[in-house]
């Protein structure tokens, strides 16, 4: 990584991470995959996998039931949600669908054989396109103001240090003076969403007939940090965001942003929390009675546990906090019935 002069080169924060994420020798190629590092609501509990199998056989009964029921886990890591997904599902529902894992790293040994594992979704699908904690780890350029107030692209080299490089311009300034004008004065820092944009609308464009859902660290525009969220983690946790492969590199996802990408062609978009959405789907946390510890005192710890994990999920501040983005795709009747607690309408 040196511009031939044996100093390392300086680049925007999108090519280095893209390199230090994904290149060769990136962090998510590395044997010991995301949960070697951190913990995602897959990890903490399986109640999450039965929330997720609970709602793709809601999008099962609104399509008709059809005879193949697709499902993608989105960088899925070592195909935790996938295989959680689908030893949740009854089996009736199990023997119709298909589950794919796309993900750049090679396939895990062990993995359930009725998983496909892929490097890109599969287009035409008809179900559920899930993408838990994807969107954060698709790389950003970062742009700081000047002591003018000028945004300018931050660059960084490979041992984390930064310099700022040129003023941002086109479609990069247009996106920011959308949806994350930045202050006047100096030192005020934005992650610039395009790349997230495009990925989700790719993405979410492979489902014909059913849901695209995008959960994430998220944040939207009337509530934009001022100084930005680049990060880093490592070994389970928060570090300086240093793009040289040894941690993850993520930034929150403005999905507001993201909702908005082609409205036209996939209208319907819903943003909501996780504690909304897991409440809707079942896991709310409430305790068991204290009367069934003495009646049935395994079955009050099994669900006292229960409780505990999902009140874990919905924790407000936060899992339960979490952003997701739910577009509805050829159903009849939007998110209706699929996330029952929440309201259907367009997007504002």
């Amino acid at each position: 990584m040196t511009d031939g002069t044996r100093e390392p080169r300086w680049r925007g924060w999108g090519a280095a991470a893209r390199d230090a994420l994904y290149g060769s020798a990136g962090f998510y190629r590395r044997p010991e995959g995301p949960a070697g590092h951190f913990r995602t609501s897959v990890h903490a509990s399986p109640l999450f996998a039965a929330a997720v199998a609970r709602l793709l056989c809601r999008v099962d009964e609104a399509l008709g039931r059809p005879a193949a029921l697709g499902f993608v886990d989105m960088a899925a890591g070592r195909g935790e949600l996938a295989a959680g997904v689908l030893a949740a599902l009854p089996a009736p529902v199990a023997s119709r669908a298909r589950v794919y894992a796309v993900e750049i790293a090679a396939r895990p040994p062990g993995l359930d054989h009725r998983i496909e594992w892929l490097s890109e979704p599969p287009r035409h699908l008809t179900g559920v396109l899930f993408a838990n904690e994807w969107l954060d780890n698709v790389p950003v350029e970062v742009v700081e103001t000047d002591s003018a107030g000028v945004p300018r692209r931050v660059l960084v080299r490979p041992d984390g240090t930064e310099r700022l490089g040129e003023p941002v311009a086109g479609e990069e300034a247009r996106w920011l003076d959308r949806w994350w004008p930045l202050p006047d004065g100096p030192g005020f820092r934005a992650e610039i969403g395009l790349p997230r944009d495009t990925a989700w609308a790719a993405a979410a464009s492979c489902v014909d007939r059913g849901l695209a859902v995008a959960v994430d660290y998220a944040h939207t525009r009337g509530s934009r940090p001022p100084f930005g969220t680049l990060t880093g983690f490592r070994e389970g946790r928060e570090t300086a965001p240093v793009p040289d492969g040894s941690r993850d590199l993520t930034a929150h996802v403005a999905l507001d942003a993201c909702a908005a990408a082609t409205p036209g062609a996939l209208p319907g978009a819903r943003l909501l929390t996780q504690r909304e959405a897991l409440h809707a789907l079942g896991i709310t946390g409430v305790r068991p009675p204290l009367a069934l510890a003495s009646t049935d005192p395994a079955r009050y710890v099994r669900a006292l546990a229960a409780a505990g994990a999902a009140a874990e999920l919905t924790a407000p501040g936060g899992l339960g906090d979490f952003g997701w983005l739910a577009r509805p795709v050829g159903l009849p009747r939007g998110l209706a019935g699929l996330l029952v607690d929440v309201p259907d309408h367009e997007e504002q």
